[in-house]
């Protein structure tokens, strides 16, 4: 008997599927809508004090109320999106309030101003995540969503690393005349607001069959320990995650020059953009809570850092941890929380978890300023590390 002919040798591990359209063109949204918000957020801090005179206390009381309206349109936008299964014209209508709003920062003449366009620039940011991220989650299968979502987290990073970039090349430019680096920043604003509309396509959210998965608040009702204690070390995390603001002025007061500013956004920005693609692949084969976990530590790490410093050095080594930390969790979070989530309830799920990070922003960014001007420039980050610290420990004992 004639022997079976052998296989033809193996030329390695199969190729990686590709990644969806959506996914593909909600993270060119991120990369032009980051690069318009990013080349005016680095500047702020100079705006505010050297421009309009205001404080860390101001910084606290702008970012703090920003990302707490922000909290509530993802929460509203969740629960809207899955009771009317629609994702892409919440997504699209907050891309575009924020991208028309933003370039207003060129003609305020005080704080107050400031004030009222980050507020309506974060309420818009907040009314389009839970639906993108739906709508990223449905895009996908299961075994693709950490790609998916660090994919989109990466080029949404490159967009902050190309803001700052273009404002350091703008700013010598203009004479340093940080408002018209404000009105350059509505070009790229426009072109998310065209991708958006019309390169994203609308996918439905799956509606299960009601014996095959609980309504929205069955599911919350019957299955939802381990949500609830993500969530809830979530939220001890965001009590430490002050406005980062808070790390830009730290920074000058440790000898960063102001306007070196958007260089440390930059730092930042390269390594968030190069790892956090490869860490949404790693998520999707690895268990997402110890990656998490780890990057929660290494946030402790960083801010105990910042607090401790005692030069304008140790700022600049600090900052690529600082990206890597976020490469590490903004992304493989969403991707968890979708793991555990059906499809017609995902929007409202997210929404629910975007509210618990933006409504503890506000009290984290308004005690970090007090702290600052209570006790010292380092007391805020010594209390993030702690509080950081101790959420790593309820994931990994959860």
């Amino acid at each position: 008997m004639s022997p079976a002919p052998s296989s033809p040798p193996s030329s390695g591990p199969p190729a990686e599927p590709p990644l969806s359209r959506n996914v593909r063109i909600l993270g060119w949204t991120a990369l032009f809508n980051d690069t318009a918000t990013e080349m005016s957020y680095w500047l702020l801090p100079q705006f505010l004090v050297g421009v309009l005179g205001a404080g860390p206390m101001v910084f606290g009381l702008i970012e703090g109320a920003a990302e707490t309206v922000a909290s509530f349109g993802r929460l509203v936008s969740g629960f809207l999106s899955d009771r009317w299964r629609r994702r892409k014209p919440l997504a699209a209508i907050g891309y575009t309030v924020a991208n028309i709003t933003k370039p207003l920062l060129a003609v305020v003449q005080s704080w107050h101003g400031v004030f009222w366009i980050r507020f309506l620039d974060r309420a818009a940011k907040g009314f389009r995540a839970a639906p993108r991220d739906a709508l990223i989650s449905d895009s996908v299968p299961a075994n693709q969503r950490g790609a998916a979502f660090g994919f989109r987290q990466a080029m949404d990073s490159a967009g902050a690393m190309a803001g700052p970039l273009a404002a350091i090349v703008l700013l010598p430019y203009f004479a340093g005349d940080v408002r018209k680096v404000f009105w350059a920043a509505a070009l790229p604003g426009a072109l998310s607001i065209l991708l958006v509309w019309f390169g994203v396509r609308e996918i439905r959210p799956v509606a299960a069959a009601p014996s095959a998965a609980p309504s929205f608040r069955g599911f919350w009702v019957t299955k939802n320990r381990k949500l609830s204690l993500i969530l809830f070390a979530v939220a001890v995390f965001s009590l430490s995650n002050s406005s980062d603001l808070f790390l830009v002025l730290r920074a000058q007061n440790l000898g960063v020059r102001p306007e070196f500013a958007p260089a440390l956004g930059l730092l930042f920005n390269l390594f968030y953009t190069l790892l956090s693609w490869p860490a949404g692949k790693l998520s999707d084969r690895i268990p997402r809570r110890a990656m998490i976990a780890a990057g929660y530590v290494i946030y402790a790490v960083v801010y105990w850092g910042f607090a401790g410093a005692g030069s304008a050095l140790a700022v600049w080594i600090l900052m690529p941890f600082y990206g890597l930390y976020y490469a590490m969790t903004e992304g493989v979070l969403k991707a968890w929380i979708s793991d555990l989530v059906p499809s017609e309830s995902r929007a409202s799920v997210y929404g629910v978890f975007h509210w618990v990070v933006g409504v503890t922003a506000f009290p984290a960014s308004l005690a970090a300023g007090w702290m600052w001007q209570r006790y010292s420039p380092a007391a805020p980050f010594y209390v993030s590390a702690g509080l950081a610290t101790f959420a790593a420990l309820l994931l990994a004992l959860a």
